[in-house]
């Protein structure tokens, strides 16, 4: 419908009277391969003629197995992973000790298909993502030069909707083939100007002090000053979601209403290669902000990097599990393959989680992505306040730059009682404590 719309908006600008775009639109709907040059509505007749009929819905005969990390989850998170798992694609899930409800599949929820790919089980925020930075800046810069820190931050990234930068960021990303499909295509431009940019939710950039307490990291052991951020994709990723979200169900229009939101798209099918494509680009798209972000502020310090961890947790890998080739959907979970890094963030009164992954295979080698939330943003509005937050925070030693008091400390779980409950997924190499925390201003619509 979206390209639709635009399709007849530019053919309308281009003159076309209203008796000719209907007449138009009716012969690309009824027979989109003779349509696919036409010079306003070809992109409309190539999404036509790849989009598959619809078929019939046929549930599981037995949901697919799946487990529970954490106790107290609540209700209506279960109930989704129970529901994804009656999916005839799903083989195998596992729950995350942080989980709360999402679209479709819940935040924390891991599932494994084999042969389909579920954009909103990727989550709409695609790549959202973590990053770590250990600096060779002196600790008392937190005090000493507390400002020139702030300053750095202030000026290296923008928070909010639409957030860009009037003098373009470049990295390589920008040189990628945008033109894999009519969606991305359209968005490389506005990609572009939001390059290093933190967006709005539970996105933040934060300094702290990281307590490394063995020699790991390629460190020693004791305490260093470090910058963490966490977003994703942007406007891009969010738009790529979409589409793709809403063609996959206008291909599955038989899903009951609870499963609407987890269907599906064929991996093997033209459709569902161009999402995996756009999927991953938008991948590489939010590692490059994460780099810029943590490149310029640490240029304008006059700094370096001494370690670095970084991770996605909304993404989708293809792995080999009980010897079969599935595509493993993580929304709002960090891979926890044998070996691997991350980093689990709690909230901005509370420590992050420098991690190795066990390679738990029962938890499909995953791991929460950080403390989850307990509340809506709407409750959260109505319990906190921004000067009790601010209070609290003082009270801890903490300064907040900016943020909204939807996410406020109070929304989220306790930090260290999720990671108790995933001892057996990941092993704990080193603390980040927050210090100095920027998210977007108070009123932003949330990205996450």
């Amino acid at each position: 419908m979206r390209t639709a719309q635009r399709a007849l908006a530019e053919a309308g600008k281009a003159g076309l009277s209203g008796r000719e775009l209907r007449a138009a639109l009716r012969a690309v709907v009824s027979d989109p391969s003779t349509n696919l040059h036409h010079p306003h509505f070809a992109d409309l007749a190539r999404e036509l003629a790849e989009t598959p009929a619809a078929t019939h819905f046929h549930e599981r005969a037995a949901p697919a197995p799946w487990r529970q990390w954490g106790s107290d989850l609540d209700r209506e998170a279960v109930t989704q992973m129970e529901n994804a798992c009656r999916l005839p694609v799903s083989v195998r899930g596992a729950l995350m000790p942080d989980a709360h409800v999402g679209y479709g599949l819940p935040i924390g929820g891991v599932l494994a298909t084999e042969g389909a790919v579920i954009p909103y089980a990727v989550g709409v925020d695609i790549a959202c993502r973590m990053r770590l930075s250990v600096l060779d800046v002196p600790l008392q810069a937190l005090v000493g030069e507390r400002q020139r820190l702030i300053n750095a931050l202030e000026r290296e990234t923008r928070f909010g909707i639409g957030a860009a930068f009037r003098e373009r960021r470049d990295h390589p990303v920008v040189d990628d083939d945008w033109g894999l499909s009519a969606v991305t295509r359209r968005l490389r431009d506005k990609a572009h100007a939001q390059l290093g940019t933190s967006g709005s939710g539970n996105h933040f950039v934060e300094y702290g002090t990281l307590v490394l307490e063995h020699r790991d990291l390629g460190l020693d052991a004791g305490e260093y000053l470090a910058l963490l951020s966490h977003s994703g994709s942007r406007g891009a990723g969010n738009e790529v979601a979409r589409h793709y979200s809403q063609l996959a169900m206008s291909q599955r229009p038989d899903l009951p209403r609870e499963l609407r939101h987890l269907a599906w798209l064929d991996l093997e099918s033209e459709v569902g290669q161009e999402y995996w494509a756009a999927m991953e680009l938008m991948g590489r798209y939010a590692a490059a902000n994460h780099a810029i972000i943590h490149r310029e502020i640490i240029r304008a310090l006059g700094a370096r990097a001494l370690a670095e961890v970084e991770n996605h947790h909304n993404f989708a890998w293809i792995e080999e599990h009980d010897g079969r080739r599935l595509v493993v959907h993580r929304k709002g979970a960090t891979p926890a393959h044998r070996g691997a890094l991350g980093v689990v963030p709690g909230s901005m009164a509370t420590p992050a989680y420098v991690v190795r992954g066990t390679g738990s295979e029962p938890a499909l080698r995953s791991a929460s992505h950080g403390a989850g939330r307990v509340m809506s943003r709407k409750q959260a509005k109505a319990t906190f306040t921004a000067s009790g937050m601010r209070r609290q925070l003082e009270s801890l030693g903490i300064t907040l730059l900016s943020a909204g008091s939807d996410e406020a400390p109070g929304v989220y779980k306790d930090i260290t009682s999720v990671m108790a409950h995933q001892r057996d997924l990941v092993e704990t190499l080193a603390t980040f404590h927050p210090k100095i925390v920027k998210m977007a201003p108070a009123g932003e619509r949330p990205e996450d």
